[in-house]
């Protein structure tokens, strides 16, 4: 599996909080057992103290992104060191359960082994080490907050060219709607005032002129 892939946990755990709606949908064990993933996986071993480790490193880890977004490269890499040193990983090559059809040879790849003391510990290990892959390849100001009103979901960014804005195709359609309607509205009035600009003018017009 790429390393990179695991900066989704990362962007899947700060989007179960949105501050300006008020929303949260990290408040039980079943929604971190949803979070984590299949019971094979950290899931399985989900106790009660996971739920406020995993909202303490969710807090954390949008300070990163708002960092970024701000422009401020520096703090956003010193805050995910520190979780990186936090909770370390264990990478290791995998291969044996993928299986190159073409040439029967194992598809090695780097895997995250899972050695942590709990099934927050993994899972933000996890998250750390793929944000941290999509930070130092593709740079820091990849990792963003989506600029749709009143949304502020992260995102990392993987466009070719660096143009991504939003979290989601929805945040982007609702953000150019309201742009052409705000739009709309100011060239209305616009309109409205040269009407009345060019009322006023041929009523102040002598009557010689007219």
């Amino acid at each position: 599996m790429e390393l990179a892939y695991y900066s989704e946990y990362a962007v899947r755990l700060v989007n179960t909080e949105e501050p300006r709606r008020g929303t949260d949908s990290l408040t039980s064990v079943d929604a971190v057992r949803e979070l984590t993933g299949p019971a094979g996986g950290p899931a399985g071993r989900v106790v009660d103290a996971d739920l406020a480790r995993l909202r303490a490193v969710r807090t954390r880890l949008r300070g990163i992104f708002e960092a970024a977004d701000e422009g401020d490269e520096v703090r956003a890499v010193d805050l995910l060191n520190a979780l990186m040193l936090e909770f370390p990983v264990s990478p290791q090559i995998s291969g044996h359960d993928h299986v190159n059809a073409e040439t029967g040879r194992p598809d090695w790849h780097m895997h995250l082994a899972d050695h942590a003391a709990n099934a927050a510990a993994a899972y933000s290990a996890s998250a750390c080490m793929g944000l941290a892959v999509q930070l130092t390849s593709l740079g820091v100001d990849r990792l963003g907050i989506c600029e749709a009103s009143p949304c502020r979901n992260a995102y990392v960014d993987t466009s070719t060219n660096r143009s991504r804005r939003y979290c989601s195709d929805r945040c982007a359609t609702r953000a150019n709607v309201a742009a052409y309607r705000a739009r709309k509205r100011l060239e209305n009035e616009r309109s409205a005032r040269s009407g009345r600009t060019q009322e006023v003018t041929q009523e102040a017009a002598p009557a010689t002129e007219r």
